[in-house]
């Protein structure tokens, strides 16, 4: 208990040391790769996500959807990629290697889809490469490049929204 506890607290030391280091880098290249960063316990509807991504002419094979689940059930293996706390170790370390990749893809939009404040949610979202970061509201707002203040029951306008913005923007044709 005693090192969890300290673990966590080395976790968020590295995430407040990447958030300060961070540096925003928009441009106005196309959307081309979408990641979606979400946690199953919040949302479990994947195919929305696929119809966002059709929504703003992302191809199939340029999506990857990635859920988070703070419980450690074995059930979750239905839906391939599910991380959990063990995925995660000592000062920010990732010890999945699928995640590991994820989190190394340059997407040119990088979704996180979550309203809880859990730790390696946002490790997982300040360590994307990703180019261009859109999230709903967030106690941290370093997490993200623009932030949609919606509900997580309100899909179809965050929908809308990330279209209007990335229309705006000149990323989407």
């Amino acid at each position: 208990m005693i090192l969890q506890g300290l673990r966590e607290k080395s976790n968020k030391k590295y995430l407040n040391k990447l958030l300060a280091e961070r540096t925003v880098n928009v441009n106005n290249n196309r959307v081309i790769s979408l990641g979606v960063i979400l946690n199953i316990d919040e949302i479990d509807d994947f195919e929305a996500f696929r119809k966002l991504a059709e929504y703003i002419k992302v191809r199939p094979n340029k999506l990857k959807i990635i859920a988070y689940s703070p419980s450690k059930k074995n059930d979750l293996n239905s839906w391939d990629e599910c991380y959990n706390p063990k995925d995660f170790g000592w000062k920010g370390i990732i010890k999945n290697i699928e995640l590991q990749s994820f989190i190394d893809t340059e997407f040119d939009v990088l979704i996180s889809y979550y309203e809880k404040e859990i730790l390696e949610l946002k490790l997982i979202t300040a360590q994307s490469k990703s180019k261009f970061k859109i999230g709903i509201l967030q106690s941290d707002e370093r997490l993200n490049d623009l932030i949609i203040k919606t509900n997580l029951k309100q899909f179809n306008l965050f929908k809308e929204e990330v279209f209007k913005y990335l229309n705006i923007f000149k990323k989407i044709k």
